[in-house]
């Protein structure tokens, strides 16, 4: 039982920011400066993203459960989690910075910063879980992804 409560805990801590994030998020054509701005050719249609970041915060959440769920290791988790709740925070603040204040090159700062910080984490869960480090490569890989989108849109307008 106690592993099940650790595990709602860690998907809850992932999910966090991505609810925080759609009170902000343009959903369709509700959004006329999201919608006005150039883009990329490579700007994916908006179901794409609501598709992809589920799927990545139930990774980062899988990672989180197996950090905190291994006993046996021998290394300090406080590091992991500190990164951990960074880059959480600097992915809702990211989503609020872009959509919420409409401050494209600040957001595109937290990207760069989130995207340090999201390495550092996998780096950090590697001693305590392997997996939980693999686990968030997916993610790392589409930040990559989104600073060039964030940065294309900062270069185009």
């Amino acid at each position: 039982m106690k592993r099940f409560f650790r595990f709602l805990f860690a998907m809850a801590a992932s999910f966090l920011p991505g609810i925080i994030g759609v009170m902000f998020t343009p959903h369709g054509q509700s959004d006329p400066w999201y919608n006005m701005l150039n883009k990329s050719v490579l700007t994916p249609d908006g179901w794409v993203f609501a598709a992809v970041w589920p799927i990545l915060y139930a990774l980062l959440g899988i990672a989180l459960f197996l950090v905190i769920n291994n006993d046996r290791t021998r290394y300090s988790k406080t590091k992991a989690y500190l990164l951990f709740l960074s880059q959480m925070t600097l992915n809702a603040l990211w989503t609020y910075m872009f959509f919420g204040l409409h401050l494209i090159g600040g957001a595109f700062l937290v990207s760069v910063l989130l995207l340090f910080i999201a390495i550092w984490m996998a780096r950090a869960f590697y001693p305590i879980s392997k997996h939980a480090s693999y686990l968030v490569w997916p993610y790392i890989i589409w930040l990559v992804f989104a600073l060039y989108l964030n940065g294309m849109i900062l270069f185009m307008n």
